[in-house]
């Protein structure tokens, strides 16, 4: 564990887990008027929250401790009222919501989609560089239809490349992972004939191998010459791997901040004019929009709209997530992340003034 002298402190207890800790910067631990807020679940969103950890640390005021363990978990820790908010890659299931009135003391809880990331299809092939691939290719890959780099089928897709006759090794979750949920609905939405199954925290598709946590998956490519992998962007880049271009219907798309903000930018919500703010995914992921790239994780922290049982709760989550949607914002395209668009922003401050 190391504790830096500006307050902030990052633990790992378990493999892929953090723990961050922002301490009023008007000296060098918390002041008795500091309230802390608890979040645990989703690991996409991990490196977002250490930022902004730093963030409310240079701001003072409120501790914020989130653990990630991922989506799965940090749900079942909301709902048990272990934790103020869950971090999740996915919406709850309509069984979760009910259960979520219950923890909010009969008040309905609510979807705040703060934190914005590509998921990267990162690869480990010598002597690629560059590598397309599109939904249909994907799809087969890791229901390992196609088994080895140089397939007709991804040789198609980039004329003139030097593809190696390697096994392809699929890497994909093993624990329940929002991210997992997030990209095989995208592969049912996108490519519907070749992912005929329903999308789910655990991984359906067929062989490969598996790893725990976001951390697991990117460590596990690094290591392994052959391997693919949905991973968020943050943890392609960490570990230095190559990240394939999606041709989503309008030509390949690298993945960049300028892709991934195109497609933020047309982000709708299932519910227009709801404070809960869950995301219409499907359209997002069927768009094929000219260079954007709408394979996007919008995570979100789920809360009690209101029945908590601290009273300080509701005026520390919103204090804090107002300062992650302005000054939050800055500096998080360096480490995987998109910076919400103005529109985007304001539609979630209203849901963060409504906290009560």
């Amino acid at each position: 564990m190391n504790i830096k002298r500006n307050g902030i402190r990052v633990g790992a207890a378990v493999a892929g887990a953090a723990a961050i800790m922002a301490v009023s910067a008007c000296g060098g631990g918390s002041s008795s008027s500091s309230q802390t807020i608890t979040g645990e679940g989703s690991t996409a969103q991990q490196k977002a929250m250490e930022h902004f950890g730093q963030v409310l640390t240079d701001n003072g005021g409120v501790v914020l401790d989130y653990t990630g363990s991922g989506s799965g978990d940090g749900i079942k820790k909301f709902l048990a009222s272990d934790v103020d908010f869950a971090g999740s890659d996915s919406a709850l299931k309509p069984d979760e919501v009910i259960k979520a009135k219950t923890r909010c003391g009969g008040n309905d809880a609510w979807h705040i989609p703060l934190v914005a990331g590509p998921v990267a299809i990162a690869y480990n092939v010598d002597g690629v560089s560059n590598l397309n691939l599109n939904p249909t290719v994907l799809a087969e890959i890791f229901n390992s239809k196609i088994t080895t780099w140089n397939d007709p089928a991804i040789a198609a897709l980039n004329p003139g490349a030097k593809l190696p006759a390697t096994k392809i090794n699929p890497v994909h979750r093993s624990d329940s992972s929002g991210t997992t949920d997030n990209f095989q609905a995208f592969l049912s939405k996108a490519a519907p004939a070749a992912w005929p199954y329903e999308h789910s925290k655990e991984f359906k598709g067929n062989g490969g191998s598996a790893a725990a946590k976001s951390t697991g998956v990117g460590d596990t490519v690094k290591k392994t010459p052959g391997s693919i992998a949905y991973v968020e962007w943050g943890f392609a880049t960490e570990n230095k791997l190559g990240v394939a271009a999606i041709d989503f219907g309008a030509g390949p798309v690298k993945l960049d901040a300028t892709s991934a903000g195109k497609a933020l930018d047309a982000v709708t919500f299932k519910t227009p004019g709801s404070k809960d703010l869950v995301v219409d995914s499907d359209k997002l992921f069927a768009s094929k929009t000219p260079g954007a790239y709408p394979l996007l994780l919008t995570t979100y922290e789920i809360v009690c709209s209101t029945g908590y049982s601290n009273s300080d709760t509701a005026a520390s989550l919103k204090s804090a997530f107002t300062t992650i949607l302005n000054k939050g914002q800055d500096g998080l395209s360096g480490i995987g992340y998109v910076p919400l668009p103005d529109a985007y922003k304001t539609t979630v401050q209203g849901t963060v003034d409504a906290l009560k």
